[in-house]
């Protein structure tokens, strides 16, 4: 095997070159890994968005269904109406706050992929040098 001294340039260059290769392959694993690990804990937040809304969709219905059953009812129509729908629209509300608040929680930027991007700019230069 040759000795360091004796490899020529375009031997380190293509060296190099497959180092340079090997490593933006293996970050982008790193950063589909990391990526995946994010939205797997954006799950429960998101469930609880979801949930939110349902809850505001059919909020809307009963405010429809409250207005045709309070023209039977003691109370005036309308505030019957106002007071089940204000209920289940509150309720959506804190839903929505929830899953939001939960989201905000949640960084997407891959840090360690990030931080080996740093590292290996560092090594490219270094071996440029």
């Amino acid at each position: 095997m040759a000795s360091q001294a004796q490899r020529s340039v375009s031997d380190v260059l293509q060296d190099i070159v497959s180092n340079l290769q090997q490593i933006v392959r293996s970050e982008f694993r790193l950063a589909k890994v990391e990526v995946s690990e994010k939205a797997s804990r954006a799950a429960q937040p998101a469930a609880t968005l979801g949930a939110g809304a349902v809850l505001a969709f059919y909020g809307f219905g009963f405010l429809l269904l409250a207005a045709v059953y309070g023209i039977s009812l003691v109370l005036a129509p309308w505030l019957a109406a106002l007071l089940v729908g204000g209920a289940l629209v509150l309720l959506a509300a804190i839903f929505l706050i929830a899953g939001r608040n939960g989201l905000k929680k949640i960084d997407p930027v891959p840090e360690k992929t990030v931080q080996t991007v740093k590292e290996n700019v560092q090594w490219a230069k270094q071996q440029i040098k």
